[in-house]
């Protein structure tokens, strides 16, 4: 889990070691993590479950900018990349789908056994949120119901 102190710390690191891409990328989520606090009425205390939600929807958008990004604009898919690089490094570990399919397997065999796909999302969505990006636990499922 990451706290916004540790974010903090790491941009001072990286302004004295003159590395802008890198601060850039830190101090980006910065602001963002600091928005939702503001959002949530908790800019003070912010706890270390939204300092994560926020890096993981920050990686999602840097992704999705790498995807959508020309092929010829190789400029701006190593900008791109590199803030993924940085990003990813203080997102926090996310399952794959051999550690998904083992987890559903053990915690919701009974709803599994139902082959019912829209029942299995909707009883394991919450309790892998964070764990696991959405796209990996809908193919485990689906894999799972065949």
């Amino acid at each position: 889990t990451m706290d916004i102190k540790v974010l903090q710390k790491d941009m001072i690191a990286a302004m004295k070691a003159r590395d802008k891409a890198r601060k850039e990328s830190i101090s980006a989520l910065i602001q963002a993590v600091k928005k939702a606090g503001i959002d949530a009425g908790c800019r003070d205390d912010i706890p270390e479950e939204m300092v994560n939600k926020v890096i993981l929807k920050e990686l999602k958008t840097v992704k999705e900018q790498i995807d959508s990004c020309p092929a010829d604009r190789t400029d701006l898919i190593e900008e791109y990349q590199a803030r993924y690089d940085v990003i990813a490094k203080y997102a926090p570990k996310q399952m794959d789908a051999a550690e998904v399919k083992a987890y559903l397997e053990e915690k919701f065999a009974d709803v599994i056994a139902t082959k019912n796909k829209g029942q299995i999302m909707k009883a394991v969505m919450a309790d892998m949120k964070g764990k696991a990006d959405g796209k990996v636990i809908n193919q485990v499922v689906a894999e799972l119901c065949k």
